[in-house]
């Protein structure tokens, strides 16, 4: 998963409803976001139980100049706009996930997607931290509570002990830190759930 690959093909264990289940009670838009090529779509495919909704194009020769594929150049697609999955959780939990553009250009579209979230999952690529400050920097300027997931790709670096990447990131002690394989649904799940039960632990007064 050297360049974070999308599936537009539901996942195995997608059940492929489109109505969400009857017994929901508590509907929650969560943000995936992330720099460019982290695996937010990869993620999205992965968990979702309805066929996501991709707004992926390929990237051109246009491009090259202000999408930068350090580290992802096998890279041939990129999110101009939303991504977007579902997911029912226990307890009559949905998620509605939203998937976030990581190109610096589509920043004018944040406010919009972000309007309404309650938190969000930032993924991490631990072989180019620096890629994941401007999007970490758009999440705590909008003021939603984040959970970090830290995608675990073939050859990212394994000497990165969670208290340094925790300071590499400038990451406040309560904030959640994960590692996942966003192509795998179980631990992208897992990444999920340690978001909501940040959300769940939170303040009321503070929370949305």
């Amino acid at each position: 998963m050297a360049s974070a690959p999308s599936n537009t093909t539901p996942s195995a264990g997608a059940s492929g409803a489109v109505h969400h289940p009857d017994t929901a009670r508590d509907l929650v838009k969560i943000l995936v976001a992330g720099p460019f090529g982290v695996g937010k779509t990869t993620l999205i495919d992965s968990v979702s139980e309805i066929r996501p909704l991709h707004t992926e194009e390929h990237l051109s020769e246009a491009s090259a100049d202000v999408d930068d594929l350090a580290g992802v150049r096998e890279k041939s697609t990129t999110t101009v706009a939303i991504d977007f999955g579902r997911i029912s959780l226990p307890g009559d939990v949905v998620l509605y996930l939203f998937g976030t553009p990581g190109q610096e250009r589509f920043r004018a579209l944040w406010d919009d997607i972000a309007y309404g979230a309650l938190g969000a999952l930032v993924l991490v690529d631990s072989r180019r931290l620096d890629a994941s400050f401007d999007v970490l920097g758009l999440v705590e300027e909008s003021g939603l509570p984040y959970a970090v997931a830290f995608n675990d790709f073939p050859d990212a670096p394994r000497h990165h002990g969670a208290e340094r990447l925790r300071h590499a990131l400038d990451l406040e002690p309560g904030t959640p830190m994960v590692t996942c394989d966003a192509r795998d649904r179980d631990s992208s799940i897992d990444a999920l759930l340690a978001l909501v039960d940040h959300l769940i632990g939170r303040d009321p007064v503070e929370a949305r």
